[in-house]
């Protein structure tokens, strides 16, 4: 047996989790009609294929009707729900893994205009920021109507197969009892400690007296909310102390602070370019101080950091969650001494962000994470072996070579400049960015290992692609900067890429004309600002930054507002005239009758890129397909078959911003969807 603190078998109760390692409930939005059906099954399923102890599925699922997902959430109130979750639970059983749910009342933590449009209830009429509803406060009837839904809920489970139920506290209707901030009823179930823990206490006993004392219940709830008036560290002891006295649940999964804002929640979730685990010590104190079974989540990102909780006694139980999103086979890849091999998560937070803007879970750089219906995480060999030529090592051209690499081709790869990385190490630049080339750095190590051939500081013309005898050339070129959309004064402008690569010297007078609200605008203005430039960031747009999404926005609006910059919306520029060593913005609105004008030094424009494709057109007339990609076929994963010229020489496919100005997530999947089928 392995001495790795990790590989060690763990016993809860009757349940003996064959690692370390769990995947914490989270709800990666990809239920139908709130059901687990086909595509949250295969997703959940390959994590317990990946060797994880246990995977927490639903974070979490809605127990009552008012308390209806502000996300596609499952749906535990609905007797229907039940076989959908016996198909999971017998699937992941069968995998070696055991499986668990996690159940809640959203409280407040929601809206009112969702689901049957019920008011929404928590025992004050204080509105979450977040989710912006005004709650009803809650009545007695209430109080007896949701207890009974929990245990209605967590009944259903057992009868599905769960090996348990966790009650997800924190944020959720359960803490709105607990923290002072959040409860202003009278007794029974407001005032003294005793009377706000009351209603939680009710639902732990009705659901323990639902499904018996052979069935695993436990708690993730806040022990530190990190804000004036609100459960302080102290009482969260004692909270701690008191869900082990009540002898109703059977470990802790600790939190520290509050979610009730986007700040609050990048806290407690923290993102790239935050600190790593900075919550284990403190679950560490939660488990010392209690000597109960613990289990703890926030940024574990890496197997050191995970080896470190459990082999320190800080925690029982470790989740990697948003790392198995990245990697599914974590546990395995130990296992197998292979850790060097693990897909790194780069705590970029597309995931999360895409569900809190109502999407799907998706993560930043394995396309095939919540489409494993379609997309392989493990790439199959190919029958018969053939040249492909890759022109770029961006993101997309290096996820081509890797996929064909791992099939078993001969593959070379042209980059004009002396590395790898293409926008990304433009992006990595930035410090709070760095764990972004960790995208780049994986895949180089994994086309190193598959025998792909490199040759960089090379632009790569028509004859140097066609000596090669390529089967297939893939064009991977990316863009370049699109600047030129004013109505004048196009030549006195200059990139948002210009200022992060230090190309162009930093103005004091700066306005940043916003026209593609992406990372690229933000961190130009961070560069700016840091320098000593006074700087406003403007936009068309209604919102601020929207392809950066919630919880990328807060440390940038943490920086930014500290250097004092300004944000202006709704207003677009026009043209731009010079005026001695000053220039002269014209500004508009989309809105109309506005017309107003910046005096500054320096105007600087993020506009997304335009492709980088004369190669592809070079290549076209000597392509089979003359660049055809049937969409069918690659929808269905099917190999492409279009031939337009019988006498052309290859296949001729381009990808990513070679095509159009898209993020990183889109090159990698369209390098995926299209390799894994050549």
């Amino acid at each position: 047996m392995s001495n790795d603190p990790l590989l060690q078998p763990y016993k809860l109760k009757h349940l003996t989790l064959r690692n370390r390692i769990i995947v914490t409930s989270h709800e990666p939005a990809y239920p139908e009609d709130g059901m687990p059906k086909e595509r949250y099954l295969a997703y959940t399923l390959e994590r317990a294929k990946g060797g994880v102890a246990m995977t927490m599925t639903a974070g979490s699922a809605a127990v009552s009707k008012d308390s209806p997902p502000v996300f596609n959430n499952l749906l535990a109130y609905k007797d229907e729900i039940v076989p959908w979750i016996k198909q999971m639970t017998d699937a992941v059983h069968e995998e070696g893994a055991a499986i668990m749910i996690q159940l809640t009342h959203l409280g407040r933590r929601t809206r009112w205009d969702k689901g049957d449009w019920l008011p929404v209830v928590a025992p004050s009429h204080h509105r979450e920021a977040s989710h912006r509803a005004f709650p009803k406060k809650i009545e007695d009837w209430d109080i007896e109507r949701i207890i009974k839904d929990f245990a209605d809920a967590a009944e259903r489970m057992k009868a599905g197969g769960m090996d348990g139920v966790e009650l997800e506290a924190y944020g959720h209707l359960l803490e709105q009892f607990t923290s002072p901030l959040t409860n202003e009823l009278d007794g029974p179930y407001g005032g003294s400690l005793d009377n706000r823990m009351r209603f939680c206490m009710d639902v732990l006993k009705a659901i323990r007296s639902r499904v018996g004392e052979d069935f695993i219940l436990g708690v993730r709830y806040t022990a530190d909310e990190c804000l004036p008036g609100g459960t302080g560290k102290s009482e969260g002891l004692e909270i701690s102390k008191r869900l082990k006295e009540s002898g109703l649940i059977d470990y802790l999964n600790v939190i520290r602070g509050h979610i009730d804002t986007d700040a609050g929640l990048t806290d407690v979730i923290p993102i790239q370019g935050m600190a790593n685990a900075p919550h284990l010590d403190f679950a560490g104190e939660i488990r010392a101080a209690t000597n109960f079974p613990t289990f703890h989540a926030a940024k574990i990102p890496d197997v050191a950091t995970a080896r470190h909780a459990i082999a320190s006694g800080k925690v029982d139980m470790i989740g990697m969650t948003r790392a198995h999103m990245t990697d599914p086979h974590i546990v395995r890849k130990i296992i197998e001494k292979r850790e060097d091999e693990i897909r790194p998560c780069v705590g970029a937070n597309y995931c999360l962000d895409r569900i809190y803007q109502g999407g799907a879970a998706y993560c930043i750089h394995n396309p095939a994470t919540g489409r494993e219906l379609t997309m392989p995480h493990l790439v199959a060999k190919a029958e018969t072996r053939k040249k492909i030529v890759v022109v770029g090592a961006g993101p997309a051209g290096l996820e081509a070579a890797r996929v064909a690499g791992e099939r078993g081709h001969e593959v070379v790869v042209f980059e004009a400049a002396s590395g790898p990385g293409g926008q990304i190490r433009l992006t990595a630049r930035s410090p709070r960015r760095k764990e972004m080339m960790s995208i780049i750095d994986w895949r180089m190590a994994q086309c190193e290992k598959h025998g792909v051939g490199f040759q960089f500081n090379t632009w790569a013309e028509a004859e140097t692609i066609e000596a090669e005898n390529p089967d297939v050339v893939i064009i991977a070129t990316g863009g370049v900067a699109h600047t030129d959309v004013l109505s004048k004064g196009n030549e006195f402008v200059v990139s948002s890429w210009d200022i992060i690569s230090g190309d162009v010297k930093p103005g004091t007078n700066v306005l940043i004309y916003d026209d593609a609200g992406d990372h690229a605008a933000l961190q130009a203005a961070e560069f700016l600002a840091s320098a000593g430039a006074k700087v406003e960031i403007m936009t068309p747009d209604r919102s601020f930054s929207p392809e950066v999404m919630a919880m990328n926005l807060v440390p940038y609006m943490r920086s930014l507002q500290k250097l004092d910059v300004l944000f202006t919306v709704t207003y677009r520029l026009e043209s731009v005239e010079k005026d001695g060593n000053q220039l002269i913005a014209h500004v508009g609105s989309d809105y109309g009758g506005v017309s107003k004008q910046r005096v500054v030094d320096q105007v600087v424009v993020n506009h997304g890129t335009i492709p980088l494709d004369d190669i592809y057109f070079e290549l076209k007339p000597k392509s089979t397909n003359h660049g055809e990609i049937s969409h069918d076929e690659l929808i269905t994963g099917q190999p492409q078959s279009v031939v337009r010229n019988a006498q052309g020489q290859f296949q001729l496919f381009r990808i990513g911003d070679a095509v159009s100005a898209r993020n990183t997530h889109a090159a990698i999947y369209d390098a995926l969807r299209l390799a894994k089928d050549i």
